[in-house]
């Protein structure tokens, strides 16, 4: 392994994850709210939750009550104030559907005067869920999406129409109270409807275009969940205010602010990538083969990859990403890596992978083949072996991931 490209990746990932950190984010939303003389409660829902409403009654001194709903492991301490729930992510469980209903119970019954203030962020779609179909229909439709390789609208689309809480139904539970909405973006171009399905925004979405996902993907769904998606969802809401903070386009920007400072050339590349994971990561080393010798440059990608299931081993998008640029950087002094902002990458402890130009020779001594690894999604455990795994922890935040490719 190449101990100088890794040292300076760590430090470019230590960097882009700080810049777009909730607590900072959330203060500038809240600089100019007034308390409307009623009660302000607070919801916060999604990965970065627990970071996003800690920084809340920081910022307000107090709530008169509030429900936190995040994945495990997301909790950090006690908030004034505030339950914390923790529940399933990608796919929601009973805790997603129990904690939810808290939420549901603590803005009833509440008047024009009063105020709940709603934090979002990526992971909402499964932590916070009513489902209006038997659960395990619902995680059985969403693993079925997850394997499917749909992209975060096309899942969305169809998980507002199954739900009590997305697609606007959230806002319309608090009426006649104000929603003061905080989003944390974790879908390429921030539309509002759709990050963690829109609870507390109109859906843009038809149910045309439901229907159609269900055929290009060939999903099995029961008569009673056929009928949901032919309901059309709320198409306009009066009593919601949003703003949005953080986005993958803040991320990449201090990806190459640290990479310039560690005297790399940074070329931003997108930050709008949608593709299959594989295909991101051997295009991105194919661009490092191709500027090798040139100088010291660094090539960064953010967005959101998709993974085809096609095994049953253990990996995620930007461990898949990291392992299929490895054979075309093989024996170059250069590096890709990609991370989850989020800290988390697939159903796995880790934030993604990184590669150099000997992961391929260190995986074949190790009796891999990448090929057949890739086959399998098992990015996890190949990547395990050659250190090749980026562990982080839960960050606090969630505004898609970002892919760098260094040349030395």
């Amino acid at each position: 392994m190449n101990t100088q490209l890794r040292k300076d990746a760590d430090a470019i990932i230590a960097a882009s994850l700080k810049a777009v950190l909730p607590d900072e984010a959330v203060g500038r939303a809240l600089a100019g709210y007034a308390p409307r003389g009623g009660k302000t409660l607070l919801v916060a829902a999604g990965k970065a939750a627990w970071q996003m409403a800690s920084a809340a009654v920081k910022v307000l001194g107090k709530v008169d009550g509030g429900v936190v709903v995040t994945k495990y492991d997301h909790v950090k301490g006690e908030i004034p104030g505030v339950d914390c729930y923790e529940a399933g992510h990608p796919v929601p469980d009973e805790n997603s559907f129990s904690a939810t209903q808290k939420a549901l119970d603590l803005v009833t019954g509440l008047s024009e005067q009063d105020t709940v203030l709603f934090l979002l962020s990526g992971g909402g779609s499964a932590l916070f869920e009513k489902p209006l179909i038997p659960g395990e229909e619902l995680q059985d439709i969403t693993n079925q999406l997850l394997a499917s390789g749909a992209d975060i609208v096309e899942m969305n689309t169809l998980r507002k129409r199954l739900s009590g809480v997305k697609g606007g139904r959230f806002a319309l539970a608090c009426a006649p109270a104000k929603v003061f909405s905080i989003v944390l973006s974790d879908i390429i171009g921030d539309p509002l409807d759709m990050i963690a399905s829109g609870p507390a925004y109109p859906d843009s979405s038809t149910c045309e275009e439901a229907l159609a996902i269900v055929e290009k993907y060939g999903l099995k769904l029961s008569a009673e969940a056929m009928n949901l998606l032919a309901q059309e969802t709320p198409k306009s809401l009066d009593n919601v205010e949003t703003q949005i903070t953080g986005s993958v386009r803040e991320l990449c920007a201090a990806a190459a602010k640290e990479c310039e400072a560690l005297g790399y050339t940074p070329v931003t590349l997108t930050d709008c990538l949608t593709c299959e994971a594989r295909e991101a990561g051997s295009f991105l080393a194919n661009i490092l083969r191709s500027h090798a010798g040139q100088g010291k440059l660094a090539y960064i990608a953010g967005g959101e990859t998709v993974v085809h299931l096609t095994g049953k081993g253990l990996g995620g998008r930007n461990q898949e990403l990291a392992l299929a640029a490895a054979p075309h950087i093989a024996g170059l002094d250069a590096a890709v890596f990609s991370v989850g902002s989020d800290g988390t990458d697939g159903p796995t402890d880790a934030a993604g992978g990184y590669v150099d130009g000997g992961t391929a020779s260190a995986l074949k001594d190790a009796g891999l083949d990448v090929f057949h690894v890739l086959q399998e999604n098992d990015a996890y455990h190949a990547l395990q072996k050659v250190d090749g795994l980026l562990i982080t922890g839960p960050t606090g935040t969630n505004v898609n991931d970002v892919a760098v490719g260094l040349i030395q």
